[in-house]
């Protein structure tokens, strides 16, 4: 990361506009460090983005107030981070502390998403008790939740064991009736059972582009970068995707076949142009700026 250059200002808004000209995304991530940083800038981008009928996400810790003026936004969503109850999440997160982000949403409403960890795990009717937190706030349109996701080989108290993710799943399978605000369908649940095994078979990764700070080097082989261990990995976008690639369209014939098969039509036919000519644009697909 400090081989890496960022923008600011002009520059930041200007650059990051005409990437997305570029590249004519259907949906926008704008993910940490913290997006507020620069919020100067997501004043002037935000609009230009809501212009261009781009799906906006805005993911940030709340440790500034979210301007009430953003609701004007029907494509924008802004996810706001916990990392578990109060207490576990203000010693993690400070300055951005649970009494700091009450303050900071208040005049809007925010997905909450949080990370279930193996600490988290360990402790059965935690998760209830998160959403029973957050489901009375009127400014919490929806919950998601994600599972740790390790990279190959590495070690430590937050990876999930078997047990402990067989546990959460059947928990979140539980609390998606008790707590409507829980927006986890059972079969998106269902997936963490079985993730994809690597990101060439994980949707989600091969639909979407991840570009760092600089705005020009590619985060790979998915939004974790590294070496991701696909065998234990909680994302829940990377989980709704695969939901979605099992649905059964036809018989046995599911909508991940015809997306397998329309992914390779458009690498061979995108081949033949670059063979012969420049290609005007690029596919629609999702992208998250880091």
């Amino acid at each position: 990361m400090r081989q890496l250059s960022d923008f600011k200002g002009a520059d930041l808004v200007r650059n990051v506009l005409a990437l997305i000209d570029r590249e004519k995304p259907i949906h926008v991530s704008l993910v940490g460090g913290d997006p507020l940083v620069r919020y100067k800038e997501l004043e002037v981008l935000l609009p230009e983005l809501d212009t261009r009928k781009i799906h906006t996400q805005v993911v940030t810790s709340a440790f500034r107030e979210i301007p009430k003026e953003w609701s004007r936004f029907s494509r924008l969503n802004v996810v706001v981070s916990i990392d578990g109850l109060q207490p576990e999440h203000d010693e993690r997160r400070k300055p951005a502390t649970y009494e700091r982000i009450l303050r900071n949403i208040a005049a809007v409403k925010v997905t909450i998403h949080s990370r279930i960890t193996g600490n988290i795990a360990s402790r059965p009717g935690y998760l209830e008790e998160f959403l029973r937190f957050w489901s009375t706030r009127p400014e919490i349109e929806r919950v998601w939740f994600s599972l740790f996701t390790p990279q190959r080989g590495a070690t430590g108290p937050e990876i999930l064991t078997p047990a402990q993710r067989v546990f959460v799943i059947n928990d979140l399978l539980r609390l998606r009736l008790q707590f409507p605000i829980l927006e986890m369908q059972e079969s998106l649940i269902r997936e963490f059972h079985s993730p994809p095994k690597s990101p060439a078979e994980c949707i989600f990764a091969r639909t979407t582009h991840t570009i760092s700070a600089d705005l020009e080097t590619k985060i790979t082989p998915c939004q974790f970068g590294g070496d991701p261990d696909c065998a234990q990995c909680g994302c829940i976008a990377s989980m709704v995707l695969a939901a979605v690639g099992h649905h059964r369209v036809l018989g046995r014939l599911t909508a991940g076949n015809l997306f397998q098969v329309s992914n390779r039509i458009g690498d061979i036919l995108g081949g033949v142009k670059k063979t012969f000519k420049p290609l005007p644009e690029s596919k629609p697909e999702p992208f998250t700026i880091l």
